[in-house]
């Protein structure tokens, strides 16, 4: 295997110091244009790339931000990424995504591979409610900013939705409709978007003078398609079925659009349903989804600015900030009034 060009190899076929090199890389407006020209020319002949380990040890932190989801199966974070990118790709970083699969344990090995790598910050949606794994972490002194997760505490940055808001303009729009008996569809309790998007439902519910009790919970144990089709299953043997069912995500209103869809369930004919978050497949469904959309990019493009800031602002007068984005409800085939 041929051995590797180093920045040396680079001095000596361009005739200049090492040191010369290392300016024409990191500060090219310091070196002459002549000189410039033939460390870039030895580069180019050479394929020299630098080391970005020993650029790392030297500064303390890589240029990597790190993303840390719950689940990259969802297109929602999909998006959060995508946004989070750009604002990176601005500043000269780099993305590295990882997924916990709501999973506290495999948090916690993650957030200790990016302290082992010196990113220069995290973007998290935490799986570990009780905020252990995020207290281990913080002892590294590295930024980390929260994304669709309120701070819950002073000095934590995070960008989120208001998903109370976001639960009654779910259940308002079906009660405007006329429906009275509204399935919720939720996924894990210990996810403070599922109890909010809950509270908002049953808000709604007072809102029209009806009874907590007008709400029937489904709940699943995770937020994907195959919790959906289960919850779909259960809805169907429910005596007396409600006529409107409101789930947590888009993911499980999918899974459960899929159930009545071959049980031969009219949608919204027998029974009206509204997912949440407007990820692009509700709009291509068999029956077009209606949902609750929440502004991914920008919340990953919000979250990814408010830690640049943190870790590259100078003069350290960075103010920790909580960004609370609204919700809108998008109206489609699968919620017209019931017969």
């Amino acid at each position: 295997m041929a051995r590797v060009a180093g920045i040396k190899d680079v001095a000596r076929r361009a005739g200049v110091s090492v040191g010369t090199v290392s300016n024409v890389i990191n500060r090219p407006e310091s070196v002459l244009p002549r000189t410039r020209d033939k460390v870039l020319a030895a580069i180019e002949e050479l394929g020299y790339v630098r080391s970005e380990s020993a650029r790392q040890l030297r500064a303390g932190r890589s240029r990597i931000m790190a993303l840390l989801v719950l689940d990259m199966g969802n297109p929602f974070f999909v998006d959060v990424a995508r946004g989070a990118e750009r604002a990176a790709r601005r500043a000269g970083l780099g993305v590295m995504v990882c997924n916990s699969d709501q999973s506290p344990a495999e948090e916690a090995e993650y957030l200790g591979l990016f302290a082992e790598q010196r990113v220069c910050g995290v973007l998290i949606t935490p799986a570990d409610a009780t905020g252990r794994n995020l207290e281990s972490f913080g002892r590294h002194r590295i930024p980390f900013v929260l994304v669709d997760r309120v701070a819950g505490a002073p000095g934590i940055c995070a960008v989120s939705v208001d998903d109370v808001r976001g639960g009654a303009l779910a259940v308002g729009h079906l009660l405007a409709a006329g429906h009275r008996s509204v399935a919720y569809v939720s996924g894990p309790d210990v996810l403070s978007q599922v109890r909010n998007r809950r509270r908002g439902a049953l808000a709604a519910l007072a809102d029209a003078g009806l009874p907590p009790g007008a709400l029937t919970e489904i709940p699943s144990e995770r937020l994907d398609v195959a919790a959906g089709r289960d919850a779909g299953a259960r809805l169907l043997g429910l005596v007396p079925r409600p006529t409107a069912v409101f789930c947590a995500n888009d993911l499980l209103a999918l899974g459960v659009l899929q159930t009545l869809y071959a049980a031969g369930v009219d949608v919204p004919g027998e029974i009206a349903l509204v997912g949440y978050d407007d990820i692009e497949f509700a709009a291509a469904a068999a029956v077009p989804l209606t949902s609750v959309r929440r502004p991914a990019a920008v919340m990953g493009r919000m979250a990814a600015e408010l830690l640049l800031e943190e870790a590259y602002g100078e003069g350290g007068g960075h103010e920790h900030r909580e960004v609370v984005l609204q919700p809108e409800l998008v109206v489609r085939s699968s919620s017209t009034a019931p017969r």
